[in-house]
């Protein structure tokens, strides 16, 4: 599932993109912003996987929100004004949108972004984090070193071949915020990262360093249909 982020300042260019993201299957819509230190402030504490940036914005445009991240997601430019067409593409956006646009433009704009996710490399495909706060601070957990997430009372625990982390999560928030696809709820209080599951028993799971993980019924089936893809 593709995590979008709307940044623009008009409200009918929110309501537009959302109706939009809803009807395509793939996309799903984490928030809406008005403004780029709005949208700064969310790519800080969510992962975002798909930009749709208005151009013309108080205060700051979003060519130079663009210019601030370090690790921007893609991005869709969506914007009434044809002079930055150039420009946006020396930062390789995906691509352009000249408002108003249809959703037929808008779908093929995101279906440029699937071929592109599509043919990317393993390694690639597998970046992403966890952003969780610890200490006073945040900190962020890439995905392919969590192994397994555990239930304990208020908390979760969150752990890797290095260490282990305490977080304030429900199970069933972290299965809406874990990308589909690498991981499987096993049990009431088991989450498992896919890639690194040895082998699955009748009722367990074995991980690769050989912890064994209860299975309940409930989860089995849907885990074995993720487990063989």
């Amino acid at each position: 599932m593709i995590r979008c982020l709307i940044v623009d300042d008009e409200l009918i260019a929110h309501q537009i993109l959302e109706q939009y993201i809803n009807q395509t299957p793939g996309l799903t819509l984490v928030a809406k912003c008005r403004n780029a230190l709005e949208a700064f402030a969310k790519l800080s504490q969510d992962n975002i996987d798909l930009l749709f940036l208005d151009i013309e914005m108080p205060l700051i445009d979003g060519i130079t929100l663009l210019k601030t991240l370090a690790n921007p997601p893609r991005v869709i430019l969506t914007t009434a004004y044809t002079d930055y067409a150039l420009q946006g593409y020396e930062l390789n956006v995906v691509d352009y949108l000249l408002k108003p646009f249809s959703y037929e433009r808008f779908a093929k704009a995101v279906a440029k972004l699937q071929a592109t996710v599509a043919s990317l490399p393993k390694q690639e495909e597998e970046t992403g984090h966890l952003l969780i706060k610890e200490k006073g601070g945040l900190l962020k957990i890439p995905y392919n070193k969590i192994m397994y997430i555990e239930a304990s009372k208020d908390y979760v625990k969150i752990v890797t071949a290095e260490q282990q982390h305490l977080a304030h999560f429900t199970m069933k928030a972290l299965e809406q915020e874990l990308p589909a696809g690498r991981f499987a709820r096993i049990h009431k209080s088991y989450i498992v990262a896919l890639q690194h599951i040895k082998m699955v028993k009748a009722d367990s799971v074995m991980t690769i360093n050989n912890q064994t993980l209860p299975v309940s019924v409930n989860y089995k089936d849907a885990l074995l249909a993720a487990y063989k893809q």
